[in-house]
Parts: C-alpha cells; sequence; structure tokens
C-alpha cells in the first residue's frame, strides 16, 4: 500500500507506526456558517481513507477538530448579537447531522477548541522557555527563523514568502511571517486567563495541543483541504515538531480543490453551495459516487451535470442490489455457477492500494455488476450463494468503503434508505424546534415516531435512532 506524502512529494510505502495501530487526525470545521461543498469533499474523502484502512484490518484512532473560537465565529456573534458559544454549537451541531447524512462515519472523537486551553496554553509555554516564541505586552508569537524546517511541507522559502507577503503588519512582530499563538484579549471577547494575561488561543496552535493529547507527538496521518498546506499546516509542524522535539507527521494527505460549473467556487461569483444545499436534491450516494470518480488529490469540476451523471450511474448498481436482495430473500435455490468473485477483490484492493485510486476503484466495481448482469442474463436459475456472494462483494467494498450504495445486512427492502432519510429529517425538525424552544412540537415528534417504532437516542454529539 502506497501513499503519496506532501512532505516528501513522493509516494511512499505505508508503515505506520505502531501497527496494525493507524493514528489519524483531520482538520474539521470552524463553526460560524453550515459548511460547503466543498469542505464535503474533503471530509468525505477523509472518510473513504479511514474506512479503506479499516477494510485493510487497521485499528484506526480518528480525530476531527472543531474549532469553537475564532475570528469569524466572533464576528458572527457580534453581526447576530448573539453569544459566540450558541453560535459554535448551533453550527458544531449542524455539522454533525450533515455529515451523518452524507455517510460520513463519527470520528473517535471531536476534540473542541475551548476544551483543550490548558493544553493549548502548556504548548505555548513550552515554546516560549525553549526559545521559539515570545511574548510583547499579552500577544504571544512563534518566531520562524528559530526552526531550521520551516517551509519543508509546503517547499516555501521564508525570504521568498517575506518578499511577496501580504501578511498584515504588526509592529510588535519581529519578522512579517511570525505567527499569533496567544491572542491579547479584547473588549467583549471571549478570554481565558494565562500567564501572559487574558487571550483567547491564535487557530494554528489548537490543533497542534488537539492532535498530541489525542494522537500522541507523532501520528500515522494529518490530512485536510490543499489551501490548508500553508499556513496553517506549515505552522502546525513548526510549534508541534519545536515543542516535542519529535516529527509531527509521518505522512500528509491533502484534498484538491473544487470548482463550480469549471469556475473556483466562491462567494462573490454566487457560485457557493452549502452541503445541506446539494441534499435537498441529490442522495449522498450520489455526491460521494462523484467525488469518489475523481482522485482526491486533484480538482474536481461539481455540476448539476455531473451529479445527474452520478445518479444515473448508481440506478444501475441498485437495480442489481434490488434484484440479488429479491433473490436472497426468496432463498433462491439453482445451480451453481462459475465467478471470478477474487478478480474484484484484487482489482478493488489494487486500486485503493496505489495512493487510495478511487476512480479506478469505482470503475471495478461497475465492471463487476456489467459481469454479473451478464451471468444473471444468461443463467435462469443461480443458487442463492451466488447472490450472497455478490451482496458481501458490494457490501465490502461499494458500502463500507465507498458509501455510495446502502445495502441491509439484515435482508430487508431497499427502500428502507428512503424510510431512513425521512426519520433523518423529521429529527432535524426536532432539533430546530428545541432550538426555538418549541418543546411541544419536539416531544410531538418523538410520540409520533415511537409509535411507529422508531426510538429516538439524544446524545451531546446528536440524536439518532433505533428501530425497535
Amino acid at each position: 500500500m502506497i501513499i503519496y506524502n506532501t512532505l516528501t512529494k513522493t509516494k511512499e510505502k505505508f508503515e505506520p507506526i505502531n501497527p496494525p495501530n493507524v493514528s489519524m487526525y483531520v482538520c474539521g470545521p470552524t463553526v460560524y456558517d453550515l459548511f460547503h461543498i466543498g469542505n464535503a469533499r474533503s471530509f468525505i474523502m477523509a472518510d473513504i481513507i479511514r474506512k479503506y484502512l479499516i477494510y485493510k484490518g487497521y485499528n484506526v484512532k480518528y480525530i476531527m477538530n472543531i474549532t469553537d473560537i475564532d475570528d469569524k465565529i466572533i464576528k458572527k456573534s457580534n453581526e447576530e448579537k448573539v453569544d459566540s458559544k450558541l453560535i459554535a454549537e448551533k453550527f458544531a451541531d449542524a455539522f454533525l447531522q450533515d455529515t451523518k447524512l452524507l455517510n460520513i462515519a463519527k470520528a473517535d472523537l471531536f476534540p473542541r477548541a475551548t476544551e483543550h486551553i490548558d493544553e493549548i496554553i502548556g504548548m505555548i509555554d513550552s515554546l516560549i522557555k525553549k526559545g521559539f516564541a515570545y511574548n510583547i505586552e499579552g500577544n504571544v508569537f512563534y518566531d520562524v527563523n528559530k526552526f531550521d524546517g520551516y517551509g519543508k511541507l509546503s517547499g516555501k522559502k521564508i525570504d521568498e514568502l517575506i518578499a511577496g507577503s501580504r501578511i498584515e503588519v504588526n509592529d510588535q512582530k519581529k519578522n512579517p511571517l511570525d505567527f499569533t499563538l496567544w491572542k491579547k484579549a479584547k473588549e467583549g471577547e471571549p478570554a481565558w486567563d494565562s500567564p501572559w494575561g487574558k487571550g483567547r488561543p491564535g487557530w494554528h496552535i489548537e490543533c497542534s495541543a488537539m492532535s498530541t493529547k489525542h494522537l500522541g507527538e507523532t501520528i500515522d496521518i494529518h490530512a485536510g483541504g490543499n489551501d490548508l498546506i500553508f499556513p496553517h499546516h506549515e505552522n502546525e509542524i513548526a510549534q508541534s515538531e519545536a515543542a516535542t522535539s519529535h516529527q509531527f507527521v509521518k505522512y500528509w494527505i491533502h484534498f484538491g480543490f473544487l470548482n463550480i460549473q469549471n469556475e473556483k467556487m466562491s462567494k462573490s461569483l454566487g457560485n457557493f453551495f452549502t452541503a445541506r444545499e446539494i441534499l435537498k436534491k441529490y442522495s449522498a450516494e450520489a455526491i460521494r459516487l462523484l467525488f469518489s470518480q475523481t482522485h482526491y488529490a486533484g480538482p474536481l469540476n461539481f455540476s448539476e451535470d455531473l451529479l445527474e451523471s452520478a445518479k444515473k450511474g448508481l440506478e444501475k448498481i441498485n437495480n442489481l442490489v434490488e434484484h440479488v436482495q429479491e433473490k436472497i430473500d426468496k432463498k433462491t435455490k439453482g445451480n451453481h455457477v462459475d465467478f471470478d468473485f477474487d478478480k474484484y477483490y484484487f482489482g478493488f484492493e489494487n486500486s485503493m492500494d496505489d495512493d487510495f485510486n478511487s476512480p479506478q476503484a469505482v470503475a471495478i466495481i461497475f465492471d463487476f455488476v456489467r459481469s454479473v448482469n451478464s451471468v444473471i442474463a444468461k443463467n435462469d436459475n443461480i443458487d442463492i450463494k451466488f447472490y450472497e456472494d455478490v451482496k458481501l462483494f458490494l457490501e465490502k467494498t461499494a458500502q463500507n468503503v465507498l458509501g455510495i450504495v446502502k445495502l441491509d445486512s439484515e435482508s430487508k427492502q431497499i427502500g428502507d434508505s428512503k424510510e431512513n432519510e425521512l426519520v433523518e429529517l423529521l429529527i432535524s425538525l426536532r432539533t430546530d424546534a428545541k432550538k426555538n424552544k418549541n418543546y411541544e412540537l419536539a416531544d410531538l415528534i418523538r410520540n409520533k415516531l415511537a409509535e411507529i417504532g422508531f426510538q429516538l437516542v439524544d446524545t451531546k454529539s446528536g440524536t439518532s435512532f433505533k428501530k425497535k
């Protein structure tokens, strides 16, 4: 299994630090708004990588942070005249709901910046004592000239960065590239006590402190969008390696940009879509298939035409799934047929082992569907074992790794997926009702769902359901 490592700019054999355990950290959202479809690409492709590692037998500890204190959150709270905690809570909940609808598995932990202030202060204090950071009147900055490896991830050189710098002028900094570790409190803004006075953490230090606490000083995989390579990930390396004196990350994985109708997605062009908006028109499976048909590192064009094409492609898979399920439910007894399932397992794994080549893996799945349909067309009476093996292949690859189909392992009808979508919609309406303090409506939704056999389970990370 090989992975392209942004740090070394080469494909490398994947050798985790402590096999079969794999530590994986993914940069999550800053919760000031609904996340857009470009963010969704990073979250979905990270989910596919995680699920393939599990498919290969690794024990993956998967952490995704939630940035719940930031300039953008404070700006939003000022605009809406609402406490920043409520803004962060509202959009953190929305993030968890929307990722669930996109068939993205929950992280093992969603650490939040505001819950790790002590760890952040501890790391900053260590950097000051080691001479990598300095305090100027309550603002603490990282001194990039003190870290010999600065620029090794992005390939940027300090002198060139300074020459072309558009970084905001700050007379307190020794160097315009020095970045903030701790921001001195401004009146009316959230703040915490620290050795340097009241203030709040900078963005970059949050990830360094949280990943170190939950995954250790050196982690196997760190992933995120291409836009995070510089300065965010570059600064994470500088902080973490200066603080611990160990390599921070073994393999860096970065996801390519997303364009809308062949133009760069931006609010100014009016071509900005949230994941929630797209999910109103297209299924999670169609979105995931579209994303899987482009390699994670390359640019992806996102359009309704391409989504429609993905939707039609899914129909071919789902038609087979429905037919296979009918045969299994009927417990069909018939003739044995020779079919080389190993060929398709090998093809799928060979593709994904090559830097998670999902487009080739998708091609293998469609080739499998065509071949199975051909066998079915030529044979009137096939034994149930064949259909069970077909279902198992699609379950292991198309469902459990790529997330482009939904198979019910308890042999229920394929229509259950639509039923589940309706329950998720009602849960979303109930969540909104609770936020608006309409507890009567929230209780009504819970009770009515209970009457028809769905038990709601409320947790800190959101609401799920069980079929009674």
